[in-house]
């Protein structure tokens, strides 16, 4: 199904940002309701973060890997009712208890639906587990500080660590299963009622990750785990130094020369996870800004050509057309609209960064395109009544004059029906824009470290009337789907 063939409108929300008792959001009966307050909404799109493991500072963009999930989002108080698990699963306590309870009591049919997760992800599964064991057996050191025989992979070695730790690996197994069951089951319960999953592929990983551990061929690391170069951005209006970054950058001749095996095998997998899938930082797939390691800042980069062209032919050849989504914010040339275009991928527009005075600024609903996504801001935005109340009164009224409303009009619903009033396919609202949230609930502030991505909504917060102003809004707008 092309889902931007008709006009919708979504929410963007990450899963840990939900209400519950928990540190975070879950996926169980939380956001179950939350798939009700969408459908209520006429809200056909939720939108997420990704779903990984976050790195130390709570960042979903920092993966550990390109394909575990989240181990937090397991919801405890609905493993009871997954059909693929024995009634009497002790789901409360730890992993290792987890698994435990469902070794004594799982029936056959259920253990052999466990044994088939594992045979058919084994190539990613046994590689999250040894690195996650690893990690915790050298005091959570990253893996180029183990010693040399873990740290290069040595075949014998991890043979050996398999034989001694099959316990732990299968409780780590289980894991990453109680995580699929739950979001399949989600993903149908919001198929059901007429929402599809919208997610997004961080361009880079972690250093520190599974990923560069294990495949360190396909990205500038040595063979000491050493990086050679990493990723950024070069300077701009915003950042004199622009944004250092450190991941590690790719070696594109030798994922061009094994048919970039690695990113299909990742893209097909998230394309399994979501109905529609936004690969961020997607410029870089046209050229991308290479800083020597160890570089003080960003400034002494340099752009180098990416691979696009060659890598998203490969995905058509395999997948055929596929529901991707071009991150293209930021410095954006006419050869990353062309590769965009090429491909008939929708790319991005964001209200809040329209209103510099320019008349042919492209995030100005005039300019905007059908095959696109429209955003009143996005995880990296202030929210929309944060960034409104930090603008200068000459911007607050151009902003008005501009989108051609009363300044009466009050903020942040202004921008929301800018967006949906857009003749972009889809229009995507921050939960807390729609909550009219100040600065308190943003979500992320890039080039800091500390700070984000904690924000939750509790339900008192969500106003009665809220999903029939949002469906009289898409019906009057064409996005009730």
């Amino acid at each position: 199904m092309d889902l931007l063939a008709s006009r919708r409108a979504g929410v963007l929300l990450h899963p840990t940002s939900l209400p519950g008792p928990g540190t975070c959001g879950t996926l169980g009966a939380g956001a179950r309701r939350f798939v009700d307050w969408l459908a209520a909404g006429a809200f056909s799109i939720w939108q997420t973060l990704p779903l990984g493991i976050p790195d130390t500072y709570g960042s979903p963009y920092g993966l550990r890997s390109a394909y575990a999930g989240d181990p937090r989002l397991i919801d405890s108080d609905d493993l009871a009712a997954v059909e693929q698990l024995p009634a009497r699963l002790e789901a409360s306590g730890d992993r290792a208890a987890r698994y435990a309870s469902f070794a004594a009591h799982a029936t056959p049919a259920q253990r052999h639906a466990f044994a088939n997760f594992v045979r058919t992800r084994r190539r990613w599964l046994l590689p999250h587990g040894l690195f996650e064991i690893l990690s915790e057996r050298f005091g959570g050191a990253p893996w180029w500080q183990w010693p040399a025989e873990y740290r290069d992979f040595d075949a014998i070695e991890l043979h050996v660590c398999f034989g001694k730790h099959r316990l732990e690996l299968r409780t780590l197994y289980f894991e990453q299963y109680l995580f699929d069951l739950q979001w399949s089951a989600l993903k149908r319960y919001a198929h059901e009622h007429g929402v599809y999953v919208f997610g997004d592929l961080p361009f880079y990983l972690d250093r520190n990750s599974v990923d560069v551990w294990r495949e360190r061929d396909v990205f500038a690391v040595d063979t000491a785990g050493a990086t050679h170069a990493v990723a950024g951005v070069p300077p701009d209006y915003f950042n004199a130094d622009g944004q250092l970054w450190g991941n590690p950058v790719y070696d594109w001749d030798v994922l061009e020369r094994n048919g970039f095996r690695w990113w299909l095998e990742r893209i097909s997998a998230q394309l399994e996870r979501f109905d529609l899938l936004r690969i961020d930082h997607f410029r870089a797939l046209e050229s991308y800004w290479e800083v020597p390691a160890g570089a003080p800042t960003a400034r002494v980069g340099q752009w180098r050509p990416g691979r696009g062209d060659a890598l998203l032919a490969a995905l058509r050849a395999k997948l055929g057309a596929v529901p991707i989504v071009a991150e293209d914010l930021g410095i954006i040339t006419d050869e990353v609209r062309e590769l965009r275009d090429r491909f008939n991928l929708p790319g991005m527009v964001v209200l809040q960064f329209a209103f510099d005075g320019k008349d042919d600024n492209p995030h100005l609903p005039q300019h905007h395109r059908r095959n696109a996504v429209v955003y009143t801001g996005t995880h990296d935005n202030d929210t929309t009544a944060g960034w409104y109340a930090s603008l200068d009164p000459h911007t607050r009224d151009l902003v008005y004059r501009m989108l051609g409303v009363d300044p009466a009009a009050p903020m942040p619903e202004v921008l929301i029906d800018a967006a949906y009033a857009s003749q972009a396919a889809l229009a995507v609202v921050p939960m807390q824009d729609l909550l009219g949230c100040d600065s308190g609930a943003r979500m992320n502030k890039p080039g800091t470290l500390v700070g984000n991505w904690s924000w939750r909504f509790e339900w008192s917060d969500v106003p009665l009337s809220l999903a029939d102003r949002c469906r009289e809004r898409a019906v009057r707008t064409g996005r009730a789907r």
